[in-house]
Order: structure tokens, then C-alpha cells, then sequence
């Protein structure tokens, strides 16, 4: 199967959702990630539906290179997100697409904060993406697709408009989970 076959599928899928969408049977839902620090090795186990990512740090951050990194996860998913919406668009738009690569690229310098370095950013900056096609598309078609794929980029928009994001620390009971229940349980 070709990407234009998988184009020809995904097109389809693209079409029945609108349907739904223009109906009224479609609404917002909730998304969740779960992560949790794992012990003797401090990697971040990522549980998202049925999926697991473990992330974790360069051995020079105390890390064992088990995954990688926040970051690095940040750009992938952005790369991960670019890629899908052309081929939604590229679905809708009818254009033809052979092959597609996404390649992403940013800076993160660890001296941010530390003397010196005060308005160096901690988060990762100059984020870029190219985005290799081989296509029969005109380049009419193409600068419509990437117009379209801009415009509609879930992660790619989140990460250039600013958002509120809240934060809270939930304390619970370091001891252990049965003893915390039986003492619940006699008062």
C-alpha cells in the first residue's frame, strides 16, 4: 500500500468526520497522560489510552538513556502532529503526496538560569520544521496544503498561541496504602 492509498483511506475517514461534525454528533472530550517516576532509575513512565513512552534523561543528567528526553519529546510530538495534519489535508485537498518526512530541530541550552545566563530560555527554542515531499502536486496545491496544515495543527498551533496552564501539588499519605485505609476505616 502507498501513502496515496493510505490517502485515499484516510480521505474517506476525514469526509465521515466532518459528516458527524456538521450533524451535531461530535463534541470535545477530555485528554489524559498519566506519569510516574519510577524508582532506582528515575525514568518517566508516560501512559496515554493504552500506550506507555518511557522518557528519560542523557547519562550526563544522571540519566540511563532509556528514552528520551522531555524536550526532545516536545519536538517529536510536534513533528508527530505536522505530519498527520498533511496528511488530513493533503486527504482532503486531494493532493497527491509519495512520500513525507517532517524533520524538526531546537535549542535547549542547560546554563539557562544559572549566572550568566539569566534570560537564556530553560524551555526549548528556535523550533523549526522542514518538511520533505515528494508530490505531482503543483506548487499552487502544495502552498495551499501547507497553508492548511498551518492553520489546522493542533500542536504546532498550541505551541505558538499562549496558553494557561494550572499546576497544584496533591499530598497523600506516605504510609503505606493498605494501613492508610484500615486506620480510615476505624475512625
Amino acid at each position: 500500500m502507498s501513502l496515496n492509498d493510505y490517502l485515499s483511506h484516510k480521505r474517506n475517514a476525514v469526509l465521515a468526520r466532518d459528516e458527524r461534525i456538521a450533524a451535531g454528533k461530535a463534541e470535545a472530550h477530555t485528554l489524559q497522560a498519566h506519569v510516574t517516576a519510577e524508582g532506582r532509575s528515575g525514568v518517566r513512565r508516560l501512559r496515554i489510552r493504552e500506550h506507555q513512552i518511557i522518557s528519560d534523561s542523557p547519562y550526563d543528567f544522571a540519566g540511563f538513556n532509556l528514552g528520551p528526553s522531555s524536550p526532545e519529546l516536545q519536538l517529536g510530538v510536534l513533528g508527530t502532529c505536522v505530519t498527520h495534519i498533511f496528511e488530513i489535508q493533503a486527504a482532503k485537498l486531494q493532493v497527491p503526496l509519495d512520500r513525507l518526512e517532517v524533520k524538526v530541530q531546537g535549542r535547549i541550552d542547560p546554563r539557562a538560569g544559572h549566572p550568566g545566563h539569566e534570560d537564556t530560555p530553560i524551555w526549548p527554542h528556535a523550533i523549526h520544521y522542514d518538511v520533505e515531499v515528494q508530490t505531482s502536486a503543483s506548487d499552487e496545491q502544495l502552498s495551499a496544503l501547507f497553508e492548511a496544515v498551518e492553520r489546522h495543527c493542533p500542536i504546532l498551533n498550541l505551541l505558538r498561541n499562549p496558553q494557561h496552564i494550572e499546576g497544584r501539588v496533591v499530598r497523600v499519605d506516605s504510609r503505606a496504602p493498605a494501613q492508610a485505609k484500615q486506620e480510615a476505616v476505624a475512625a
